[in-house]
């Protein structure tokens, strides 16, 4: 989809074929076409085509408003989910310190998630990202909603940004090259030397960045946040202009957690075993965790705690566990099978074991559950069985087979 084809996407004519693509989402690709080529030139079709299958695609990270938005794959790619957003823009105005919404300056804007977040928080906008399509979709998307008096949106480099100018800065870099995501910072565009500098240069920065960033890459003084949504780790932000240090943010819950310097000391298995959500686990917060639920840890370096009273915590799943066994394949499928276990979620931390190879092995037969976690204690290999007792996440190495 290119920009002419976007553009007439937006006019009545453009509208109704979208509307005719949008019916159709679910058909064969082929059939799809030829029924809109019917009314429709080859550009009009693919784009709407395109847009529609993007918004059937959105709705998991903006529910049912992404009928109402448009998109390019890449921008769909790294947005912002609408939830974690818009936790971000609460944040922005709460840190502010003052009675007024600040004036935002979104250096590489993508096509609009966290700019309609932040406008839609009351805040005046002025965004910019390099590429001319993706500038077009995110003007389309502030008019969508109504915003447009809110947000400018213009084709410009973020290294021409003056955050000096504003209350506070937002910045997404890009994080995927011709060869696809990278993790690496330096890849980033802009540049990560681009991104620091003005950062540096704000009164107030929210800068959105990979759940993995290396520690050595958060500038001193900035708090790094990291943000799990029912149980996944989304990503993380890095803040200036706050206390610093390491936090975490449980979504849609908005339970958050900061570092206190707590250590967990290490020690046998209790009767239960805690998994603490990514986000935690991410932030380095695994002794605060500890403490929560009075716990300590399998192995002083995985991030398993274990317990031998019962304790509530949105922090962490928690199993109850039947048995202690030293990793051995013959020893694990005995104990199953004496188990009559059939289905099986299996997780995994400090282990080198290859999941899909033992589901193979396992060969289960029965009608119960249990959870098998693989990992290391007092650095020695390990597997636990165990059953659920809190709702399970969908963080860490878990896969279930039968």
């Amino acid at each position: 989809m290119d920009l002419d084809a976007f553009t007439e996407l937006l006019t009545p004519r453009g509208q109704r074929a979208l509307a005719e693509a949008g019916e159709l989402a679910g058909a064969d690709p082929v059939a799809a076409a030829t029924t809109l080529r019917r009314s429709y030139d080859a550009a009009l079709t693919s784009a709407a085509l395109t847009q529609a299958g993007l918004r059937e695609r959105a709705k998991a990270k903006f529910g049912a408003e992404a009928a109402l938005m448009y998109f390019t794959p890449h921008g769909l790619e790294q947005s912002t989910r609408a939830e974690v957003a818009a936790h971000r823009a609460r944040r922005l105005l709460d840190l502010h310190h003052d009675g007024a919404p600040p004036r935002v300056v979104d250096a590489c804007c993508g096509i609009g998630g966290d700019l309609l977040a932040i406008a839609r928080a009351g805040c005046a906008v002025d965004a910019v990202d390099t590429d001319p399509l993706t500038v077009a979709v995110a003007r389309a998307n502030a008019e969508a909603f109504g915003l447009g008096d809110r947000v400018t949106v213009t084709v410009a480099d973020a290294a021409g940004v003056r955050p000096e100018d504003y209350d506070a800065l937002f910045a997404d870099p890009a994080r995927r090259t011709g060869k696809g995501r990278t993790f690496d910072p330096m890849a980033y565009s802009p540049p990560w030397p681009v991104v620091l500098d003005l950062v540096a240069r704000a009164r107030l920065a929210c800068l959105k960045v990979a759940p993995g960033i290396p520690y050595s890459y958060i500038p001193e003084g900035a708090q790094a946040e990291w943000v799990s949504y029912k149980g996944e780790v989304k990503e993380a932000t890095l803040w200036s202009g706050d206390s610093g240090g390491r936090r975490a943010t449980l979504l849609p819950g908005g339970h958050t957690l900061t570092a206190t310097g707590a250590e967990a000391p290490a020690g046998p298995p209790g009767r239960y075993v805690y998994e603490p959500d990514g986000a935690a686990v991410r932030a380095h917060l695994i002794g605060e965790v500890a403490e929560l639920v009075g716990g300590r840890l399998l192995d002083p370096m995985i991030a398993y705690i274990t317990a031998d009273d019962p304790a509530e915590t949105p922090w962490a799943t928690r199993y109850e566990v039947e048995d202690v066994l030293p990793f051995s394949l013959k020893k694990l499928r005995a104990a199953l099978r004496e188990r009559h276990i059939g289905n099986v979620t299996i997780k995994k931390r400090g282990s080198a074991v290859d999941i899909e190879r033992l589901r193979t092995d396992l060969r289960l037969d029965g009608d119960n559950s249990a959870v098998v976690i693989l990992t290391r204690i007092a650095d020695k290999p390990s597997v636990l069985i165990c059953r659920p007792l809190s709702p399970a996440r969908t963080s860490g190495n878990g896969q279930s087979t039968r």
